[in-house]
């Protein structure tokens, strides 16, 4: 079974224990935030899996690596995701070589790779090359604009979509992706996405809080998924009051994500 976890809103933090499978840290939100910070020390303290991020798609960039460094140390995830270079595979390459020579995480903590890159080609050789450089665990983003130059269509978020599916599936097809790989999927454009990895059994973990900013904005995923996609990042939403409309729109949103993924 494929392990997801959604980010929460700060308001909402109490209830990933019952959402989530495991936890998903954004680091920068720890030096901001005094409940996030607390919510991950109880969840390190609970014994809660968690995968902490590099905050990439929340800042443009990834985390300042002093403080990347101390919450890793602090905090011993299981996982971090080492920061990568938005579409730049050359400098995701040095990043992750890098991160592998000159970086030493608790012992507990897998460090995890984001493939980077502007065509299939790339791709296809950055996924390689991080196989070699001998990370055990990789991920893919979900929003690269070349995903949509991949795969014309009409709607872009459609073409990212079907983009990230048709790389995947290629390299799984050409042997470059083995069913013993472990892959993280970060985010998606569409949820409907999920219901296209059947029998990719390499897939380990995903997240994303696209069914949670939804629930929040009052829009309500149909058995067919959502054909737009909210530009609201999780981090720059505050206290927002959980009335019993969004709680049961987030809740609906839940549900229909959780039968996209059970399609595989």
């Amino acid at each position: 079974m494929v392990k997801t976890s959604h980010e929460l809103p700060i308001s909402m933090l109490s209830r990933s224990y019952d959402i989530n499978d495991y936890e998903y840290c954004l680091p920068h939100l720890l030096d901001q935030n005094e409940v996030y910070k607390k919510h991950f020390y109880k969840a390190k303290k609970d014994g809660r899996y968690i995968i902490m991020d590099n905050s990439l798609h929340e800042l443009g960039e990834a985390y300042d690596t002093d403080r990347l460094l101390h919450w890793v140390e602090e905090l011993e995830p299981n996982e971090f995701i080492v920061p990568d270079v938005w579409q730049d595979k050359t400098a995701t390459l040095v990043n992750a070589k890098q991160w592998l020579r000159s970086y030493e995480l608790p012992e507990i903590t897998t460090k995890v790779a984001v493939v980077q890159a502007q065509n299939y080609e790339e791709a296809f050789e950055c996924y390689n090359i991080l196989k070699i450089q001998g990370y055990k665990k990789i991920a893919f983003s979900y929003g690269a604009e070349w995903y949509a130059e991949a795969f014309p269509h009409p709607n872009s978020l459609v073409g990212k979509m079907m983009g990230r599916i048709m790389m995947i599936s290629k390299m799984y097809k050409s042997g470059l992706i083995e069913k013993s790989d472990r892959v993280h999927l970060l985010g998606c454009a569409l949820p409907q996405e999920f219901a296209y990895y059947k029998d990719f059994p390499f897939i380990e973990s995903i997240d994303t809080s696209n069914p949670i900013i939804h629930g929040l904005e009052g829009i309500k995923y149909s058995t067919n998924g959502l054909f737009t996609k909210s530009s609201t990042k999780i981090d720059t939403i505050g206290l927002t009051p959980m009335t019993q409309e969004i709680l049961y729109n987030i809740n609906h949103n839940l549900t229909q994500f959780k039968k996209f993924k059970e399609c595989n």
